[in-house]
């Protein structure tokens, strides 16, 4: 099909997909002249996967890049082409692609920019460390999420919620429960580049379901524990 039919099908105009050729996240079509490539269904779906990803998942174009890097490596580990893929998933502390914002080197930031952890980090990491030994869990050290889980509970502590962490253990079972159903659909695939998309697709569109499927959950509870009210758009 040519660029304009590729646009039609997917909603997506034709200066976009263009930008998206320049910036590697769509791979070119076919040359059928000098000024022309023909695009197939791979393209399509491709494309369709980027739009997911920007729209729902957030991701900004550089993210996307990296995560299609992941999707596209045929080379490496099965187990390791999905962790490269997740990882990718996950913001750096501080990072601002992904809704981040402080530099994370200032008081309220940890122990970023080569400074000294803060109490809160501290006693953070001391607890993640706790909760990935106890559950058995086979994570590495530096793994970005553990990360990401130190920073959140660090930055609960700051804003006086430290108790928090109490409820760690409750959402790590639940945790386990969703990564073991995340981890049956991707094992549904069977060609190897299905099984990192499918990790992608999984996980970034998943967190937006789960997410979701969370606010909703709270609103019923909200309604049972503090009193039967109408629900409100």
């Amino acid at each position: 099909m040519r660029i304009g039919e590729l646009s039609r099908r997917t909603g997506v105009p034709v200066p976009t997909i263009k930008y998206y050729l320049r910036e590697g996240l769509l791979p070119a079509g076919e040359l059928t002249s000098p000024n022309q490539a023909s695009y197939g269904d791979g393209h399509e779906r491709r494309l369709r996967l980027v739009r997911a990803l920007l729209e729902v998942g957030g991701l900004s174009v550089a993210a996307i890049g990296e995560v299609l890097a992941a999707v596209d490596d045929k080379d490496g580990p099965v187990h390791e082409l999905l962790g490269a893929a997740a990882t990718r998933l996950v913001p750096e502390y501080g990072d601002s692609g992904r809704g981040g914002g402080r530099e994370a080197g200032s008081r309220s930031g940890g122990d970023g920019g080569g400074g000294a952890p803060d109490a809160e980090t501290v006693l953070a990491r001391d607890r993640v460390a706790r909760l990935i030994e106890a559950r058995g869990w086979r994570i590495e050290s530096g793994n970005k999420a553990a990360e990401a889980l130190v920073a959140a509970l660090a930055s609960l502590a700051r804003v006086g919620h430290g108790g928090f962490v109490d409820l760690l253990d409750d959402y790590a079972e639940v945790a386990e429960r969703v990564g073991r159903t995340d981890l049956d659909y991707v094992a549904r695939r069977v060609a190897r580049e299905d099984l990192v998309e499918a990790v992608v697709v999984g996980t970034v569109l998943g967190d937006a379901v789960f997410a979701a499927l969370r606010r909703m959950a709270q609103v019923d509870a909200s309604a049972r524990m503090f009193g039967e009210e109408a629900p409100r758009a």
